[in-house]
């Protein structure tokens, strides 16, 4: 078993964690947490360039005004 001190910001370090580890702390009681690990979700599949290009052609943004509009809203007078 590993003794940890808590410093001034009240960190610990955790013998065997990993950079981005996630961990679900319990209070048990006023002298005892349990901490657990949780298991890290499986990372979604990056689309491809192909499937990214057809996304973007079946749902293109609606424009809700002509560009004299936007240029009249967006310029200094």
């Amino acid at each position: 078993m590993a003794t940890v001190r808590a410093d001034s910001k009240r960190r610990v370090v955790v013998p065997g964690a990993r950079p981005g580890d996630v961990f679900d702390i319990q209070r048990q009681d006023d002298h005892r947490y349990l901490f657990v690990r949780l298991q890290r979700p499986a990372a979604a599949p990056k689309m491809t360039r192909e499937e990214c290009l057809e996304a973007i052609s079946r749902y293109p943004l609606p424009v809700g005004m002509s560009w004299e509009q936007l240029r009249k809203l967006t310029r200094e007078p």
